[in-house]
Parts: C-alpha cells; structure tokens; sequence
C-alpha cells in the first residue's frame, strides 16, 4: 500500500489552491493524501461550495471512495483509484467558481487513456478565480501547444450572486505534454479591452472603457462595450487581452456592488499596464496556471513578471508528488525566471 502523504492546507498563502493542486496531482500519480488546516488563511476558512463539487469531481474521475463531505469541512483523506475518461457534468451549485473547479481535474484528463468531455456549471466569471475568457484565450492554448486537444466552449455566463453559468470543455488526451519555453514576448499583434454588463446599464460599461483608454492611452477602436442578454443574473466584467506573438495575455476586474466602474477600469488598465512595462511573456496569474502542466512535462522555463506567494505555494505541493523541483530566479525588479528540472 502506497503510504499517504500529509499536507498541511495552511501552508504559503493558506488557500484553496493547495487543495485543488494535491487533487489533480494525486489523480495523476495515485498518491493519496490526506489534509488538514484547509484554507486556513482565508477569512472563512474550511471547504466551501466550489471545493467541495471540486473534491467531488476529482472522486469522481478518479473512482475515490470519500467519506462524507460537509461545508467548512477542514480535513480530508483522499485515495484515489484508476482516472477514467469519459463525459462529466459538474456543479457548484452556487455563484462558486465552476473554473477553480476544472483546475482540479483537468490536468489527469490530459494524459488519461481516452477523450472526455466536462460540463462545468457555476460562475465563470467571479472575483479570486481566472475567468472562462482567460481560460479559452491565453490557458488552453498553450495546453495546445504543449500537445493536448483541448476546447472550450461558453454556454452562458454566471455572475454573483446569481451564478447558472455553464460551459463544456473537450479534451482529447497526449501520452505526456511537450515540454513549453515561453522566454519571450515577441511582437505586439493586438491590444483590446472589452466590458461586458448583463442586466446592468450600458453606462456603466461605457465608463469603464473610458477610464482604460484615458490610462493607457488607447483609442477608441481597442475597447468594446458588450451587452450579454443570456446570464442568469446581473453582472459585469472588464477583459484586457494583449496578443504577442509568442504568448497572448489577459487581465481582468470583475465589477462589484458599490465599486465605481472607474474604478473597475483602472483595476483592470493598472494591472495591463503592469505587464506591459515588463518584457516578460507570463503575467503573474498564468505563472501560477502553468505550473502543473509544465511540471508535468517533466522540464520546461518561462519569464514572468513576478512570483505571488500563492505561485510558491504551488511549487512546493508540486514538488510533494513529481519527480521536479522549481528553480525561481529574480533577473530584475520586473522579471523572474521560472524554470522546472528534473529531480
């Protein structure tokens, strides 16, 4: 019997990320695991909705026998069996991010010994989560890239507190993932912002690109105003894509009750404008996305603009399953060279 493997949840910066990664992980090598303290650094500490369907989900694929599950559950053992492919629907259940979700099965699915295909079900686009656009424009690209067939598609979008998005994703598998180098940006190809507001004045959109433009100074023809008529609920979100030609980049700001949609804009303008001062290809969130994937591949290097404590964290829980350790070194104030060996 494979001995299990202890993680503490409150490690680094002590959230839900620490779980979804020991899932995928232990969905990729069989390694159980059993963790304590989860998300003990955040103010509601213990599983929420979307870590739980995420639990769920991973069980499910993975044919592991769970005990019962609970809300603000702050333990958990997991032993998982053989990962089976196949067609999957999940469901938060609430405005909980449905994509937070697929991080926790995605990753065995690419190498699984057949297709699948996964309906997602929640928010897809909320706050502390990458939003569905990020993921069908700049993630599963390089997924592609890295040899994986991988689509996406948006049903509808899910906002809080409404929630009732969903969307698809198709995978089809590769034996083991092309090692992925991303060193450099390469030519601008194009730079667009585009609000989006469903069940919300047009103005407010409106006031948001204005703000984006008057703080990068782009014209009129780079930012878009969408009206969405299909989200269960209100909502509103800013997505700023900058496409290169080695890497296309996004950084979005999903609007709040109460927060000025100039505010919104300049979150969103000030964290573009931030990556554009850099020369790195990897904005600090898709840092944190690859790391897995790259992992996985066994070697692999990309340039970032800076490393969160929450990226760090991925690092070490990687490093508890896979033969790799992470090499992190600070060429400048704005640029960090990531690099995974073998070990």
């Amino acid at each position: 019997m494979v001995e299990m493997l202890t993680i503490d949840g409150s490690e680094g910066e002590g959230g839900g990320q620490v779980l979804r990664s020991a899932l995928a992980l232990a969905l990729l090598t069989g390694q159980p695991f059993r963790i304590e303290n989860i998300r003990a650094g955040r103010k509601k500490p213990g599983l929420m909705r979307q870590h739980l369907t995420a639990v769920k989900a991973a069980a499910t694929i993975g044919r592991a026998e769970l005990p019962e599950l609970r809300l603000r559950a702050s333990d958990l053992e997991f032993r998982p069996r053989d990962v089976v492919p196949g067609d999957y629907t999940f469901s938060v259940g609430s405005a909980g991010s449905a994509c937070l979700v697929l991080q926790a099965v995605l990753p065995p699915l690419l190498v699984a010994g057949g297709p699948s295909r996964l309906i997602l079900e929640g928010g897809t686009h909320t706050t502390f989560a990458p939003c569905y656009d990020f993921l069908a424009r700049v993630y599963l690209p390089l997924l592609r890239r890295m040899g994986a067939g991988v689509r996406s598609q948006l049903e509808r979008p899910g906002f809080i507190p409404a929630g009732g998005g969903r969307f698809q994703v198709d995978v089809i598998p590769t034996a083991r993932p092309k090692q992925l180098e991303l060193l450099q940006r390469g030519r601008l190809v194009s730079q667009k912002a585009v609000a989006c507001v469903a069940h919300i004045p047009r103005e407010v959109a409106e006031r948001e690109v204005s703000a984006i433009r008057k703080k990068l100074s782009w014209s009129e023809q780079e930012t878009e105003v969408v009206e969405l008529k299909d989200s269960s609920g209100p909502g509103n979100v800013v997505m700023l894509e900058i496409e290169s030609e080695g890497v296309t980049e996004m950084f979005t700001t999903v609007g709040e009750r109460g927060v000025r949609a100039e505010t919104v804009g300049k979150r969103a303008a000030g964290r573009a404008a931030q990556y554009l001062a850099s020369e790195a290809p990897v904005g600090l969130h898709l840092a944190d996305q690859l790391m897995i994937p790259m992992a996985m591949a066994g070697a692999g290097r990309f340039l970032t603009t800076e490393l969160t404590e929450h990226a760090r964290t991925n690092m070490k829980v990687i490093e508890k399953f896979l033969p790799v350790r992470f090499e992190a070194i600070e060429r400048t104030a704005k640029e960090v060279l990531v690099e995974v060996v073998p070990r």
